[in-house]
């Protein structure tokens, strides 16, 4: 039922109401539209509505309540968002939001919002889902090729639609990427972010440059996303990364060592929430607006196809920028295709020089053991006996 305090709330010269559901936060957003209520009037679990509108609510459907009453059916409802708990901007190093794990039934979106996708490939990922008993919905322009642009899955504004519409839809429990490559920056500033925040905590997961994706994800709307294998890449990994995959969406709180058996580079002990990704496209964010420091988090790093005067260049970069200003520890991923032992030489050498805690030998990135791991979760780097480890669950570990 949708409900209505009396216009008792002053601000910008106005006196407003109080709209809310006591069932879900879809039949709210579901009036809100029907009603014509913009979007950007959505505060965390209510409507914003001037008192010269009171009346048209009303008459719409709207049951007129005291403001105690929205409150205690808010909270009846499990609906009611304090100040701070709802989906919005988190300063670097803070930590983010937690959507809640999944569950048997829970609908997964899958979207292509970079490189074209094999359809062989994604049959196979999604199979995988389907096996841990998630309903996958494929976007309408997965498997579309850009007519002029070879690199692309489809044109940029069909992409971005996709994207939004998978991340909206009532009932969508994840977006899940179906693959990486490149064009994942091109959508950013196309995405319909207050539609975004006003959906509320839908879970992100992908890897490479998806990150882009997810510095973006991190700063506006302020909520943990999973880097981990992209859709077409899941069925081709490893029975083990599968069932760590599995068990971090699942039942995140079983799944707090993430990474054991890390090399050291340089010794001693970090605590911050983790950040970070594919360097290339880190790299490619510097200067544009929302980009995301590492101040305050362990960073975790990886590429693939690129050389080590490449790689020294991206970093010497990122440090010339400030990028790694506040960062409390670094964790090298895999570097593959990029020349072996030079690559891993260059980036111990470079951010060695950061005099922070730093491991390398981690298991992520474009390898067929690439372990998953949730960013913006606190997490303790001990370099010194090599491991990565959760300070808690990645997921809320509430009722999937």
């Amino acid at each position: 039922m949708i409900l209505i305090d009396p216009p008792l709330w002053p601000a910008h010269g106005r006196l407003w109401s109080h709209v809310v559901s006591d069932r879900s936060f879809d039949e709210l957003h579901d009036f809100a539209r029907r009603l014509g209520i913009p979007s950007r009037g959505f505060d965390r679990d209510h409507y914003d509505v001037p008192s010269e509108r009171y009346a048209a609510v009303v008459a719409a459907g709207a049951r007129p309540v005291t403001s105690r009453e929205v409150v205690a059916a808010l909270s009846a409802a499990g609906l009611r968002r304090r100040r701070g708990d709802g989906p919005g901007r988190r300063a670097p190093g803070h930590e983010l939001l937690r959507p809640r794990r999944l569950g048997t039934g829970d609908v997964v979106a899958v979207v292509a919002p970079a490189g074209p996708v094999p359809a062989d490939r994604l049959a196979a990922g999604t199979a995988v889902l389907e096996s841990w008993g998630l309903s996958v919905r494929t976007a309408a322009h997965v498997l579309d090729r850009h007519p002029s642009l070879e690199h692309l899955a489809a044109p940029d504004a069909e992409r971005a639609d996709d994207l939004t519409e998978a991340w909206c839809a009532p009932g969508v429990a994840a977006v899940w990427v179906a693959r990486g490559g490149s064009g994942c920056h091109r959508l950013v500033d196309r995405l319909d972010w207050p539609a975004l925040a006003q959906a509320g905590r839908r879970l992100l997961v992908g890897f490479s440059d998806v990150t882009a994706l997810h510095e973006a994800v991190a700063q506006r709307l302020g909520l943990v996303s999973v880097h981990a294998p992209v859709v077409t890449s899941l069925g081709e990994s490893e029975p083990d990364t599968r069932e760590q995959v599995r068990r971090l969406l699942f039942e995140p709180e079983t799944t707090l060592d993430l990474l054991t058996g890390l090399s050291v580079v340089t010794p001693g002990v970090a605590n911050g929430v983790l950040a970070g990704g594919n360097l290339r496209t880190l790299t490619a964010s510097l200067g544009t607006r929302g980009v995301r420091a590492a101040r305050g988090s362990i960073v975790v790093l990886e590429d693939v196809g690129e050389q080590a005067y490449r790689v020294d260049g991206m970093l010497t970069q990122l440090m010339r920028a400030g990028w790694f200003d506040g960062v409390r520890g670094v964790v090298a991923g895999a570097f593959t295709e990029s020349g072996g032992s030079d690559v891993d030489t260059v980036v111990a050498y470079r951010l060695g020089a950061l005099g922070v805690p730093m491991v390398s030998g981690a298991r992520v990135g474009h390898i067929p053991d690439n372990q998953p791991l949730p960013l913006g979760v606190p997490a303790r780097l001990d370099a010194d006996v090599g491991t990565l480890v959760l300070t808690r669950p990645g997921l809320d570990p509430g009722p999937g």
